[in-house]
């Protein structure tokens, strides 16, 4: 019985899941389709105040919504760029680590593995035009620069001049946002030396229309 269990519980954090009933949090991946446009097909990244971000249309609540309706959202927000409502397919690509955890507290060992993994990985937060969002584990002394070089990759809505890296500060509960131009970076300008710190959040908005 236990076995069964546990293999249940690993082809749940291995496998992309697709739960009706789940209830989105922050922290989760979504993976979007659109069958009338694939350049919009993505992965979503639920921040942490609860929405998602969509190139055309902008931030869209997702926080508490089932799947079935922030699909309908979504479809429905999209619908004004297309000459007939768009068809939308919406899952659960990875579950936030809190959700995750909970899954993890029928198997032990799996437990255990997470639990040591997160607290020796420092980690940070990508979100918007990047080809693979989420959180993302680092090496202790990874710049911003070399993030952007390993992290996937990033889509052609991607505004490049306009990078940005939000850090909060673990004693005021400051937020400070900082600018990165990696356009000029690679066009051969010399890149600040900016070394990520757990908990960063590293922002790529969508380019302007003639950007």
């Amino acid at each position: 019985m236990f076995r069964t269990l546990l293999g249940l519980v690993l082809a749940a954090l291995v496998a992309p899941v697709a739960m009706a009933a789940y209830l989105v949090q922050p922290g989760d991946v979504l993976q979007m389709e659109v069958l009338e446009d694939p350049s919009m097909n993505r992965s979503l990244l639920v921040l942490p105040d609860g929405t998602v971000s969509l190139p055309l249309v902008g931030a869209i609540a997702a926080k508490g919504k089932s799947i079935d309706a922030l699909r309908a959202s979504i479809t429905s927000s999209l619908a004004p760029k297309f000459t007939t409502p768009p068809t939308v397919f919406l899952s659960v690509g990875q579950l936030n680590a809190t959700t995750q955890a909970v899954a993890n507290a029928n198997a032990n060992i799996v437990a255990t593995q997470v639990t040591q993994g997160a607290a020796a990985v420092p980690s940070v937060y990508a979100m918007g035009e990047f080809n693979k969002p989420g959180k993302i584990a680092l090496s202790p002394g990874t710049t911003l620069l070399q993030f952007l070089a390993e992290s996937g990759g990033l889509t052609k809505f991607a505004a490049v001049k306009r990078i940005q890296l939000h850090r909060v500060d673990s004693k005021t509960g400051r937020e400070t946002v900082y600018s990165f131009d990696y356009k000029s970076v690679q066009q051969g300008a010399a890149a600040p030396m900016i070394v990520l710190r757990a908990g960063d959040v590293i922002v790529v908005p969508e380019r302007h229309l003639f950007e």
